[in-house]
Formats: structure tokens, C-alpha cells, sequence
């Protein structure tokens, strides 16, 4: 037991010792930082490339080793990352919306230093801050459906008129410049996204988007964003589900993979459980995870019914995120709803169709009673005409009578 504490003594000592060769001058040779650093953007949408000069302090110091020691701040990761080089250039990937920190230190090493590695103690950094004029769109999200075609969408920004104009740009090492959207998606007139359908996308390859665009009031806040395809993947809908009974009385769920170019391999299954009584209520709602294509369950009751829906998406074996895909069709057992018991009539309801039925009988009385009225009255008009007709005749015939 008292070793420990010596090896912990000396471990220490030998931290300390590294950290002083690191400190060290020697042979009278002062370190300086590097000189002239630079960020330099060719377009490619957050892919920068960073030089920079040698001190001029060791531009003729002969039997050296000059190295440097890039360290930049990966707001992906949300911490530093350094590398040790003998070049004068290196390109790194990096979040246009976000500050872009560099510093390099340099590293000497060889004969003129007995061997020892020493490390300047100052360095050289540059801080690029990003675009704080304009409005952005919002919400940008690329899915890779059933990796088959990408689409990019984005969400309206309220503060963004809408005649403004709408662009999005894209970028991997196998092209030289970044080229437009090959076919925008339109939304009530106004750009929404882009489809990908014709275009070949790499895969385990960084591609960079940009959203950018311009309006009335000056040009937008450009969105940069940073993906590769085989973690946006949304599988396709199961469509093909199958469920029967084995001899033992289980209930056995199958299906099949959806047709697409997604690996069956690479998949992982929820199946979503319902399980609902002769009284329609819900008694049981559970999610099952399985990596299989089958799951089987204890039968349910013989007043039950089970009905049981899948999706799927990539497990992180095979991709570090991916989408889930939209749940398939349920399917139930048993097949059709149990029939319930017919409700009894409840008292409250019964007058509502009494009353109906003697409105209807009403109104087919007052309607026969109207009818037989408007018929009567044409009946004695056409009654009267004739009788005067008629006394007119017979006085006529008396006068002539009388004359004679």
C-alpha cells in the first residue's frame, strides 16, 4: 500500500518535468509565435483554409525542426481542437453563424535544442465574427428519404417579407465551386426548400448548405449548416404487416422492410401496441423496440382487441442520427370490431323523435288543409261566372215575352 503514493509522487514529477522542457529555452533561442496569420474562405460555405508565416526569428536557424501547433474552437463540438504540423496551411470545417477562433503556436525541435521540444509561449490568433445584419429563415431540415432523394426545407422567418428572394447553395470536395439548388420547392408562391431528386449527393462526405437571399431592405442573414446524407435517412412506410394466431395461442406481428435503398440490416423497429376493451376503451398502450421483423405476444381476452402498428429508422451502428419513419396502417385483431350491446334508448331522447314525428305530421296536415282551401276558392270562382250568366238570360227572355 505505501507504493501508491510514491508512484503518485512520481508521476507528478514527471508532469512537471514535460511542462518545463515544454517552457524551456535553450541554446539561448528565444520562440516566437508565428507570423501573418490568415483565414481565407474560397466559397465553400464554412470550409476555411488558415495560413500563416514562420517567426522571422527562425527563418535561418539551421539544424531545427520547425513544427506548429494549430489549436481552433469546434463549435460543432463545443471545445478545441489542436494539431501538431510541419506545413503552413490547413484546412478546417467551421460554423459561419458562429465565431471562427484560431491560434497557432510554434514548435522547435533538433540539434540547435539538445533534443528538447520547446514550445513559444506567446501565440499568434485571429477571431472572425459572423453576419449580425439581416433576418434568417428558420428551421432548416434535410431529410434523406429512404435514401433515394434529399429534400432541404425551411421554415418562414415572420420578420422576412415575402417577396423577398430565397437562395440555397451547396458544397462537398467533389465539386470545385458551390453550385444552386437544382430545383427549388415553391409554397404559396415563395421558395420553401430544395429537392435533390437529380442530383448525386456523396455519402460519409461533409456537404455544406448555405440559405441566403435578399429583400427590399437590404440582403438576409445567410443559415450555414453542415450534414452528411447517411445521418439524415427517413426510412420509407412499412406497408406490409401480417398478424395471426399460433397453436399456442400467441399472436405472432410480421412485416416487411420497405423497398427502398435503406440496408434491412441497419434498421431498428418500433412496434406501437393498442389494446382496447369490449366498451372501446383503451386498457393498454405500449411501444416495443426490436431489431427483428417479427414480435410475438401473449393472446389477448376474448373481449379485447389488439391492433399494432411499425416504424423504423437506422440504429446508431450503422448512423449517428437519423429520422423515424411515418407509422404504417394499423392492424387489429380481431380483423373487425367486437359487436357491442345495443344501447337502451335513453328517456331523454325519446321525446326528440316524438316531436319530429308530429312536426312532420303537422305540417303534411296544414300542408292537405291549404291545398283543399285553395281549392274550394277556385271552384266558386269558376261557379260564378255562370250564374250570372245564366239570370241574365232568363230576365232577357221574360222582357221579350212581355212585349209580345
Amino acid at each position: 500500500m505505501a507504493s501508491k503514493p510514491w508512484l503518485t509522487h512520481q508521476a507528478a514529477l514527471i508532469s512537471l518535468l514535460i511542462l518545463w522542457r515544454d517552457s524551456v529555452i535553450c541554446t539561448g533561442l528565444a520562440v516566437d509565435p508565428p507570423e501573418d496569420l490568415v483565414i481565407l474562405d474560397h466559397g465553400h460555405l464554412g470550409r476555411l483554409e488558415l495560413t500563416w508565416s514562420p517567426p522571422a526569428s527562425l527563418v535561418d536557424v539551421p539544424d531545427c525542426l520547425l513544427r506548429y501547433q494549430l489549436e481552433y474552437f469546434n463549435t460543432y463540438w463545443d471545445s478545441w481542437s489542436a494539431i501538431r504540423t510541419s506545413s503552413r496551411s490547413y484546412s478546417a470545417q467551421f460554423d459561419l453563424m458562429k465565431d471562427v477562433r484560431v491560434r497557432v503556436y510554434t514548435l522547435l525541435s533538433g540539434p540547435c535544442t539538445n533534443g528538447t521540444l520547446i514550445k513559444s509561449t506567446k501565440y499568434t490568433e485571429v477571431v472572425q465574427k459572423p453576419s449580425s445584419t439581416g433576418e434568417a429563415v428558420q428551421d432548416v431540415i434535410c431529410v434523406f428519404h429512404n435514401m433515394e432523394y434529399m429534400e432541404c426545407k425551411w421554415g418562414r422567418n415572420p420578420k422576412i417579407l415575402a417577396s423577398s428572394q430565397l437562395n440555397l447553395y451547396f458544397w462537398h470536395k467533389e465539386l470545385e465551386h458551390a453550385e444552386e439548388c437544382p430545383k427549388y420547392i415553391i409554397s404559396d408562391g415563395v421558395r420553401s426548400g430544395c429537392d435533390f431528386t437529380e442530383t448525386s449527393l456523396p455519402d460519409f462526405t461533409d456537404i455544406n448548405l448555405c440559405v441566403n437571399g435578399s429583400s427590399f431592405d437590404g440582403p438576409l442573414k445567410p443559415t450555414f449548416m453542415s450534414l452528411q446524407t447517411q445521418n439524415q435517412v427517413k426510412p420509407g412506410t412499412t406497408d406490409k404487416l401480417y398478424l395471426h394466431t399460433n397453436p399456442d395461442m400467441q399472436l405472432e406481428i410480421q412485416w416487411e422492410c420497405p423497398v427502398g435503398g435503406v440496408p434491412e440490416d441497419c434498421l431498428e423497429w418500433e412496434v406501437e401496441h393498442n389494446q382496447e376493451g369490449s366498451d372501446g376503451r383503451m386498457t393498454l398502450q405500449q411501444i416495443l423496440t426490436t431489431k427483428e421483423t417479427s414480435i410475438t405476444l401473449a393472446s389477448n381476452h376474448e373481449n379485447e382487441r389488439s391492433c399494432f402498428r411499425v416504424r423504423s429508422k437506422l440504429h446508431k451502428y450503422c448512423v449517428d442520427k437519423s429520422f423515424w419513419s411515418e407509422w404504417s396502417q394499423p392492424i387489429c385483431h380481431p380483423a373487425f370490431q367486437m359487436k357491442k350491446d345495443a344501447p337502451e334508448p335513453e328517456w331523454g331522447m325519446v321525446p326528440v323523435y316524438v316531436y319530429i314525428a308530429v312536426a312532420v305530421i303537422i305540417m303534411l296536415m296544414l300542408s292537405l288543409c291549404v291545398w283543399g282551401v285553395l281549392k274550394v276558392r277556385r271552384s266558386r270562382q269558376e261557379k260564378k261566372p255562370d250564374s250570372l250568366l245564366t239570370t241574365l238570360f232568363a230576365r232577357s227572355s221574360v222582357l221579350t215575352v212581355a212585349e209580345a
